[in-house]
């Protein structure tokens, strides 16, 4: 261990010890961005970021673990990434699908499916499916894994569920109407049943939500940081924390 190292594990345990506990996030949502920048930056394939960011996301849901975060939403893949060239999307998917297999194999956490999986690739869905079919019954963290993923395509989906749901028990057009409802729509999203973020983390500096929950962010507290997703150091997930305690949550009011 190198002497910054040592001076950054002294400062992520100062730290962790000032944490107010009761004053943590329930559920943490992460944008992990990043990961091609960081590849370039190296001269590396962009394939090689993607796989750092795997292992970063491996790393992250144990710092999560250990600090008692209920639900953990990885954004793993948007609907415009879809659109990316074959010779990067591909390689990105098995990453991707071996993350989401290793997340259901440590028997502890369960998987969640966060987005349009008719849009993947059928073996992508299978894996995501198989995986939120396996740890379904656990009672350890719940990890939402946004794959296929866009925030106004949630919500486009949402109000199509909630609609044909009323309709297909004979209802008038003026009687749908009349559930097009806050609470309606937020019944049919991917999320329902949780709680909405409490804390929205994006890495690699950028400070925008780029679609991400926009429904569910309503009134979470965010925190941008520099480092690229690779990069992202349990001390930067601790600084994130500690921003979020000091806060004073308004809820709009």
């Amino acid at each position: 261990m190198g002497l910054s190292d040592l001076v950054y594990r002294i400062y992520e345990k100062r730290i962790q010890r000032r944490l107010d506990r009761g004053r943590l996030p329930q559920h943490v949502a992460v944008l992990m961005d990043g990961n091609r920048r960081w590849a370039r930056a190296l001269s590396a394939p962009t394939s090689s970021g993607h796989q750092a960011g795997a292992e970063k996301a491996r790393e992250f849901l144990g710092w999560c673990d250990e600090l008692d975060v209920d639900v953990v939403t990885l954004w793993m893949l948007s609907t415009d990434n879809l659109n990316r060239p074959e010779d990067e999307l591909v390689p990105l998917l098995g990453i991707i699908e071996s993350l989401i297999q290793d997340i259901a194999a440590t028997g502890r956490w369960r998987v969640y499916p966060m987005g349009a999986l008719d849009l993947l690739p059928p073996r992508t869905a299978t894996v995501i499916k198989d995986a939120a079919d396996r740890t379904r019954d656990l009672d350890g963290m719940h990890v939402n894994v946004a794959v296929g993923y866009g925030g106004r395509r949630e919500i486009a989906d949402a109000v199509r569920a909630l609609l044909h749901e009323h309709a297909a028990k004979g209802a008038s057009l003026e009687e749908v109407a009349e559930v097009v409802t806050v609470e309606g729509i937020a019944a049919h999203l991917y999320t329902k049943g949780q709680p909405d973020p409490d804390l929205v983390i994006r890495a690699s500096g950028e400070q925008r939500l780029s679609g991400f929950m926009l429904w569910q962010s309503a009134n979470s507290e965010f925190y941008f940081c520099e480092a690229l997703w690779p990069d992202f150091r349990r001390v930067d997930f601790l600084r994130a924390l500690r921003s979020y305690s000091e806060r004073e949550r308004r809820y709009g009011r």
